[in-house]
């Protein structure tokens, strides 16, 4: 049996609750359901990340939270269950040290894109984000016929790979990944994803085939600039809600 990697050190009490609270949010904001996680790297080693042992998001509570090294190897396991896909986590932490959290969900409105020619476009400054440009990861075109899960730290490279320097990326048949340079800026990323793709879809049926006056790729860089602030008011509102009922 091979040992458990070293801890990446202590961190706060609030790191932790904040990340059992994302879980929630996305959970609240209905980007989640029973499956999809969050995670967020280790604050003083950026070769540890943590995220929830798997359970369902909306159910998530500090006690949950389990230090991952960037091979998702568990550090405190402690006979806790890890997530199948937490490999997305840690090849994205290792391609992308500008990143801290990351999201991987299957929200609905999203998985459309990854299925058809019609590539998500930022509706609103609030999706800014969206009109850097949004890959899709096809896993049949390096592996063939799969779960379609991304199982193993191979697969988590070749969809850091598809990322690249992008913040946002669909999986065909699967779902997505929001990414951010904090927890509060991928949650709001993700929120957003899906808030844009229901936007996306009223516009295209309103339009007709018409044209559709998306933000352009400046016009993204620009708008997304506040929002790299903004997000901590969407954030302080969902992460209140998360406290009244849970006290922590």
């Amino acid at each position: 049996m091979s040992e458990e990697p070293a801890s990446g050190g202590p961190v706060s009490d609030e790191f932790i609750a904040d990340l059992a609270a994302a879980s929630r949010i996305l959970a609240a904001r209905g980007v989640v359901d029973a499956f999809g996680h969050v995670s967020q790297r280790h604050p003083d080693a950026p070769d540890r990340y943590f995220m929830c042992r798997a359970k369902a998001p909306a159910l998530a509570t500090p006690e949950d939270i389990i230090e991952y090294d960037l091979d998702s190897n568990p550090v405190n396991a402690d006979g806790r269950g890890s997530f199948l896909e937490r490999f997305i986590h840690g090849k994205i932490f290792k391609a992308r040290p500008d990143l801290n959290s990351v999201v991987h969900s299957h929200s609905p409105s999203v998985i459309p894109f990854g299925l058809v020619d019609t590539k998500i476009e930022a509706m609103f400054h609030n999706a800014a984000f969206l009109a850097a440009g949004v890959p899709v990861f096809d896993i049949s075109k390096k592996y063939g016929a799969t779960d379609m899960l991304v199982s193993d730290n191979d697969k988590g490279e070749t969809f850091a790979e598809c990322l690249a320097d992008k913040d946002v990326a669909l999986m065909r048949a699967h779902g997505s990944v929001a990414c951010g340079a904090t927890l509060q800026l991928a949650v709001f990323r993700a929120v957003f994803t899906e808030v844009n793709s229901r936007v996306q879809h009223w516009t295209m049926d309103l339009a007709n085939g018409g044209k559709i006056a998306s933000l352009d790729e400046e016009e993204g860089r620009l708008a997304d600039v506040p929002n790299n602030g903004a997000c901590m008011r969407a954030w302080d509102l969902w992460r209140r809600e998360i406290r009244a009922e849970t006290n922590w």
